[in-house]
């Protein structure tokens, strides 16, 4: 706990520099962090490049076995998408993810081991479309995912991913309140997972998260936000089901014109058949 409880102090410390920083800031111009929201799309010619970095850890589960184990699974994932279109509704591009996972395992003797493993577990092409020209901060990312993995744990039974193939669907949509202080974004994540139900616990099944991100603006180059999302995996076929809500906050500040930085902290506060941990998170956008 020591480790996290240091990564807790750095984020406090980083969130409060940044805000110094944000109270001297005059800029009411917007920023990439304030215009161009997930909802918006790029132009043509311009690429759009977000590597986010997340890891998930808990010692705290809904499954007895796992109840009381440390468990931790970091994903860095890298999009990068190019605007396609003069009109600003179609982006084209690829997600990328990379997943480095370890677990402590008990022993006969009562003692621990951690196993870890690690590797680029699938890759997306993937298209981000605004479905209607009159509602510009609506918009759809429709992503395929092909898994790189021949198996979903690897053979000391550590889980790296997903065992099959994911057709993901979000669904953006942002408001801005006059004054342009305060922003309100929410999203709908669908995903489709085709396979084998030996293979991974998630094929055949659909898994629904929604979300709602509030976010406040002291300056146009700073905010702070709090978030709650709820994920909901519904049986297709694979006789599994899963559910989790969680909390949680963060910021984000416009470092350049082209580069801002995030950082996220989430709890899972509930849930069904599934873990009860919590997510450190850190983001880097460039846009140009």
């Amino acid at each position: 706990m020591k480790i996290f409880k240091n990564h807790i102090l750095m984020a406090g410390l980083l969130l409060s520099t940044l805000s110094l920083i944000a109270q001297d800031d005059s800029d009411d111009g917007g920023s990439v962090i304030q215009n161009l929201t997930p909802s918006k799309l790029i132009g043509q010619g311009q690429w759009d490049l977000k590597l986010f970095n997340n890891l998930y850890t808990q010692t705290e589960s809904t499954f007895p076995s796992d109840d009381g184990i440390r468990q931790n699974f970091f994903t860095s994932t890298l999009e990068a998408f190019t605007g396609v279109s003069p009109s600003k509704r179609v982006n084209i591009g690829a997600i990328v993810e990379y997943r480095a996972n370890g677990r402590d395992f008990i022993l006969g003797d009562g003692s621990t081991e951690r196993r870890t493993t690690s590797g680029i577990t699938s890759i997306a092409p993937a298209i981000k479309f605004v479905p209607f020209k009159n509602v510009g901060n609506f918009s759809i990312l429709s992503a395929f995912s092909i898994p790189l993995v021949s198996s979903e744990n690897d053979d000391n039974g550590v889980f790296l991913d997903q065992d099959g193939f994911t057709w993901q669907n979000r669904f953006f949509y942002d408001y801005t309140f006059p004054g342009k202080k305060w922003q309100l974004f929410t999203e709908l994540n669908s995903e489709l997972n085709f396979g084998d139900k030996e293979k991974s616990f998630a094929n055949n099944s659909l898994n629904l998260t929604p979300g709602v991100f509030l976010s406040y603006f002291p300056s146009s180059k700073f905010t702070v936000l709090a978030l709650a999302q709820h994920s909901q995996r519904l049986d297709l076929g694979n006789d599994f089901t899963q559910n989790f809500t969680a909390l949680g906050g963060g910021a984000k500040y416009q470092l350049t014109n082209e580069l801002n930085v995030e950082v996220l902290y989430t709890n899972f506060v509930r849930g069904e058949n599934t873990g009860l941990g919590e997510t450190f998170n850190i983001g880097l956008r460039a846009v140009f």
